[in-house]
């Protein structure tokens, strides 16, 4: 089995990042393969949360950070000027979309379709034909047509969206995977810098999964038994990257 990855954000900012990212990424299956209704979940979930929360002040202000600290590390001998300066022009082509007046998504507000599912959809079991009758009809469309709708759906959200993606990489990207030995089933650790991802990566054949917690500059990691619902005793081998 391919080794799992499981992350934990260490502030607000990454925790939101992480499950707008994580919608997205629903929804998109639900373009790559027809999965009937269940693309309404992650869409309703996005919509909720856009208006919940307008996240592209705090997006601009990312960006213009990341912008600062990728122009300071060109500086550096070692730095590739060539590819830092493409993730510069990246990130500042990513601003533009964000500085629209609109607010993201307010087109599906309009849309008389979405708002009469979404009134609905809460309801346990509500999507039976006689319940929503429109529903029925979207389904029975082609696949095409549909996959059509799906998308144009996504896209008003990738104002935020592409920005989001971009950010997450970066993030990631700050730190590589070493191999660490969790002793009795746990594993603590701090960090000097602030951090703001814990990255774990483990082996199923463990049969364990890592439960997380910390804050920027300290953190703990406990595994639990799938099987037995409790913490581990076993060492366990995983690899572990804290991103700052």
């Amino acid at each position: 089995m391919t080794d799992l990855i499981y992350e934990q954000p260490l502030n607000e900012k990454v925790r939101s990042y992480l499950r707008l990212e994580n919608l997205a990424q629903q929804l998109q299956n639900n373009v790559t393969q027809d999965q009937q209704h269940q693309c309404f979940f992650p869409l309703f979930s996005l919509v909720e949360l856009t208006e919940r929360c307008d996240y592209r002040t705090e997006l601009l202000k990312d960006i213009d950070r990341q912008v600062q600290q990728l122009r300071s590390i060109c500086y550096l001998q070692q730095a590739d000027s060539e590819q830092v300066n493409q993730l510069i022009q990246q990130l500042n082509s990513l601003k533009a979309p964000l500085q629209k007046p609109e607010r993201i998504g307010y087109k599906l507000k309009q849309d008389k379709f979405i708002t009469a599912l979404r009134q609905r959809f809460n309801m346990t079991g509500a999507y039976c034909n006689f319940d929503l009758p429109q529903l029925h009809f979207w389904l029975g469309k082609d696949w095409p047509q549909r996959k059509k709708d799906i998308q144009y759906w996504l896209e008003q959200f990738k104002p935020i969206l592409a920005p989001i993606t971009l950010l997450l990489n970066i993030y990631r990207n700050t730190a590589e995977f070493t191999h660490i030995s969790a002793q009795a089933g746990f594993y603590q650790g701090d960090s000097p810098q602030p951090l703001s991802l814990i990255r774990v990566k483990i082996d199923p054949s463990y049969n364990c999964y890592p439960t997380i917690s910390g804050h920027k500059n300290r953190y703990a990691i406990h595994f639990v038994d799938f099987s037995l619902h409790r913490h581990t005793h076993e060492t366990i081998e995983f690899s572990l990257a804290t991103c700052g």
